[in-house]
């Protein structure tokens, strides 16, 4: 694949070399050419013999450029590697101007074809062809200074007025994408054709079959005689004049012939040996039509080494004809040899010694080569001429339409259908071009399928250099119209069944059939691009869902192939939506991943920015992609949703199962977990169509945060409720019964514990982890237990009513049972024990004390519901409104039952302490009032 996209650039780069050669050579910038001998335009001359160093030279000395000296430098300069004189390794000398050179190419060289060499200097470079390389010194491999040449780039003109014109020229020239990933399922060809060479026979093809409509005449040499070429009037044009020009074509098939070839760039000499070699071949052969002829026999009997001005140029022609031959009538034959495999060895010496003929005196050579023609005629006409497909004998010349020549030949010709100064944009003449294609359908055994097929391939892959929305747009109509099996008629059906190749792959050898070899490069790589849509659509939804069309379409076509449609029967469109939705999030969480393990959390935990990544993630993904997605699989925000938390969960589940203590670390992490969480549940309820939102949540494996954090904060709540207590009992033992101002009559006790609470509830509520109620109720209980122990411990200091009365004196009772009952007692008990106890506790416990008591009492009291409306208050605001509604019906009975009985055990102590602290102190009124009477 790299190998096929490394020898497509180096061909581009070829291209572009002989481009702008032309467009110099043509141009003001050198005051004489002379041309070679036997060259009367530059047309006759081969650009790519001709050295660029040398053409650029003689610009800056302002002297003439002899064409003949240019070839011979290249020659002798063409297997030397570019080196520098002087100076170290690091130091380079640039030719041209910087300012004006533009920025540097953004695509990297191509690497080196394991099927290419590098030339020596009488070694050829590619091995199946004697050709000599037209790689340049300015293209060779080993070159570390790759740079494209432009107008620009050429220092000290003397023409003013052309460099002004120059300088004016305006083009948007395309960054080419890579296309490495598009390739056909083809092999190779065996004997080395290029794809320039299948660009010149098609072409050929092409005149041969519009001869056969009288079309074709041979036009003169002294056509051209604007010593700037038309590349040039074209690059000084606007886009409107250009339209204008193209308008202003010779009409007819003569004007639409000149165009093809300058869209199918093929030079005006070659033009005019083919029309002339194609008419001599016709002469003389009586109602025989020109598309029936054996075109690259003919050509090779009609045109000679002398209508050539170089000789390795005539060498290079005639290896394309004889590998033309050799690849249509014995590689890829629509009629084989069958029986006659002596025959197929006859033909390959035949060419083999027209090939050696050049080699030999011109004499001796000549002689060789015309026997070898007319013997390589006797063999290959009969055959060529057999019926096929239903034709009959002689009808069809059967030697450009086997497969896969055939289809690789008409891919060159759909290519013209592109604008030449604008490859994004079809031609003006497009329906033209299509209409005169036609007319190659019969040599080439191209049926309607395959044409659209083809034009579909051509129109997608130009898509995918270009990243023109236009022309993907016609490769989805052209999709569209290739027919499903059932619509295809019964002849093509057993026609296209046959039209299969075998292939190496990494899998081993398999046969491909015709329409797996066009479209699953195209579904391979719309997968790839799907299979990633957060990066390779993030800024082109509407190329995006085109994308999806042509997966979608061509899926559908190449599950009707047998081969393929017992493995993908059981996936459907659904199933692969999925799939793309399920790589893509991969891919884009993988990143994220990498991302947060790069950046500087500064404090952060890890986790807790990876979940605001997520959730960014998530927005983008359910307001850009899923409508999209949506309309091809309905639950595809669900689908992608819920593979998003569980990726998040794979990554949260060890944090959560070693959380035992609030730390830091579960301050940050739990919260952003649980807001992702929720949004996650937001997403799939929004998608939710009626009331199956359970079915899916069902499938979640939930992050259990509420459980873990209640947990945790419960252990925290815990250790804090023992610091209240002991707290509470610090301070009573501390506490003396003073007021603590006139204002305020109560104890300094019941403040301290009242702050030691708030404290807690400040603490409590700025933990901002996850809770429940359980948590709420839990922190209510220990403040109410708290409030318990503070009233319990006033109580336990007050005597009883029974200490306080004094035992009736025992000489008083008149009673038997009174007096024996006296008796004992004071046997057992110092009768005055009791007094001097009861003396003790009553001037302790004195009146103002017992009021302070009160006092502090009611405040408590008092100040409990404030608190305790105050928790429900700042309870309902740190609770999400989401959770409230889900559990809306719970958490308002609880509040319902809990709001006002929380704190009802300390309300009832309370009140309890206050009545007993009355009923002590009415009896120590009464106790006094009865000595005192």
């Amino acid at each position: 694949m790299e190998e096929e996209s490394a020898v497509e650039l180096l061909q581009r780069y070829r291209r572009d070399r002989r481009i702008l050669l032309d467009f110099i050579l043509s141009g003001s910038l050198i005051k004489k050419v002379v041309m070679p001998p036997g060259a009367v335009t530059l047309d006759d001359v081969d650009l790519d013999q001709v050295s660029v160093d040398y053409v650029l030279s003689c610009i800056k000395k302002g002297g003439m450029l002899e064409l003949s000296e240019a070839i011979r430098d290249y020659h002798d300069q063409t297997g030397l590697p570019q080196m520098s004189n002087g100076g170290s390794a690091g130091e380079f000398f640039l030719v041209t101007n910087p300012e004006f050179s533009g920025s540097p190419p953004r695509r990297p060289a191509p690497p080196i074809p394991d099927t290419v060499s590098i030339p020596a200097p009488s070694a050829p470079l590619f091995a199946p062809s004697p050709v000599v390389s037209t790689v340049t010194r300015s293209e060779s491999f080993d070159s570390t200074q790759v740079q494209e040449l432009t107008v620009d780039d050429i220092e000290d003109f003397e023409d003013d007025d052309d460099l002004e014109e120059v300088n004016s020229v305006k083009i948007s020239r395309r960054n080419p994408n890579d296309v490495g990933d598009l390739v056909l399922k083809l092999p190779p060809f065996a004997t080395g054709i290029m794809d320039d060479d299948l660009r010149e026979t098609a072409y050929e093809i092409l005149l041969a079959c519009a001869g056969s409509s009288g079309g074709l005449i041979v036009p003169s040499k002294e056509k051209k005689k604007d010593k700037r070429s038309k590349l040039m009037k074209k690059l000084g044009r606007s886009r409107n004049e250009n339209i204008m020009a193209q308008s202003q074509h010779a009409p007819g098939l003569v004007g639409l012939l000149e165009t093809m070839r300058v869209q199918m760039e093929i030079s005006e000499a070659m033009d005019i040996r083919t029309r002339q070699g194609l008419l001599n071949a016709l002469s003389g052969k009586v109602g025989k039509r020109m598309d029936t002829l054996l075109i690259p026999l003919e050509l090779l009997s009609c045109i000679s080494r002398t209508e050539f001005s170089d000789k390795k140029a005539y060498i290079r022609w005639q290896k394309r004809q004889l590998n033309m031959l050799a690849e249509g009538l014995v590689n890829h034959p629509a009629v084989g040899f069958g029986e006659s495999g002596r025959k197929a060895s006859e033909f390959r010496i035949l060419l083999a010694k027209i090939e050696e003929s050049e080699a030999f005196p011109p004499s001796t050579g000549e002689v060789q080569r015309t026997e070898s023609l007319r013997a390589l005629r006797d063999i290959v006409i009969p055959l060529a001429e057999r019926p096929a497909r239903g034709d009959l004998t002689g009808e069809v010349c059967h030697w450009a339409d086997g497969y896969h020549l055939n289809v690789r030949l008409y891919e060159k010709l759909l290519l013209s259908v592109f604008d030449v100064l604008d490859e994004g944009k079809l031609t003006q003449e497009v329906e033209e071009i299509l209409e005169l294609l036609k007319s190659t359908w019969r040599v080439l055994g191209i049926t309607e399928t395959i044409h659209y097929t083809c034009y579909a391939w051509v129109l997608f892959r130009q898509y995918v250099i270009t990243s023109e929305q236009g022309i993907l747009r016609h490769a989805i109509d052209q999709l569209k119209k290739i027919p499903l099996k059932e619509q295809r008629g019964p002849q093509e059906r057993l026609h296209l069944k046959s039209l299969h190749v075998r292939i190496d792959g990494e899998e081993g050898s398999r046969d491909v059939s015709f329409l797996h070899s066009f479209l699953s490069p195209i579904q391979k790589w719309a997968i790839k691009q799907l299979g990633d849509y957060h990066l390779n659509f993030a800024e082109g939804l509407v190329v995006m869902e085109d994308i999806v069309t042509v997966a979608m379409i061509v899926r559908r076509l190449l599950l009707e192939e047998s081969d393929i449609a017992v493995q993908s029967s059981t996936v459907s469109d659904r199933d692969q939506i999925e799939l793309y939705i399920s790589s893509s999030v991969k891919n884009s969480f993988a990143r994220i991943l990498q991302a947060v393990d790069r950046s500087d959390t500064m404090g952060e935990h890890p986790l807790a920015l990876l979940a605001e990544e997520v959730i960014k993630l998530l927005k983008k993904d359910s307001t850009m992609f899923m409508p999209i997605l949506c309309r091809r699989h309905p639950h595809a925000t669900i689908v992608s949703a819920s593979l998003i938390h569980k990726l998040y969960g794979n990554k949260l589940k060890p944090f959560v199962d070693g959380a035992e203590h609030l730390t830091e670390d579960v301050v940050s992490v739990f919260p952003a977990a649980d807001n992702l969480e929720q949004y996650i549940l937001d997403l799939i309820k929004s998608a939710c169509e009626g009331d199956n939102v359970e079915i899916h949540f069902r499938k979640l494996n939930p992050y259990q945060i509420e459980s873990v954090s209640g947990t945790v904060v419960m252990r925290w709540i815990n250790s804090q409720l023992g610091r209240i207590i002991s707290w509470v009992e610090r301070t009573l033992q501390q506490e003396r019964w003073d007021p603590i101002s006139p204002q305020q009559r109560h104890g300094s006790s019941i403040v301290e514990v009242y702050r030691i609470v708030e404290e807690t509830v400040d603490q409590f509520f700025g933990i901002k982890v996850p809770m429940r109620l359980m948590e709420l109720n839990a922190l209510f209980r220990g403040i109410d237990n708290a409030f318990q122990i503070y009233a319990k411990h006033i109580v336990d200091n007050l005597a009883s009513r029974d200490d306080l009365i004094p035992a009736l004196p025992v000489l008083t009772r008149y009673r038997k049972e009174a007096g024996i009952k006296a008796f004992v007692k004071k046997e057992l008990f110092d009768s005055r024990l009791p007094d001097q106890r009861r003396s003790i506790e009553i001037n302790v416990l004195t009146t103002p004390t017992l009021c302070v008591q009160l006092n502090t009492l009611y405040y408590a009291i008092s100040q409990l519901d404030k608190l305790e409306d105050s928790l429900w208050e700042r309870w309902t605001r740190k609770r999400p409104q989401e959770k409230i509604y889900i559990r809306k019906s719970m958490d308002d009975t609880s509040k319902s039952s809990n709001q006002k009985g929380a704190f009802d055990g300390s309300r009832k102590d309370i009140n309890a302490a206050i009545d007993r602290i009355r009923e002590f102190t009415g009896n120590i009124n009464f106790v006094f009032l009865k000595k005192q009477n």
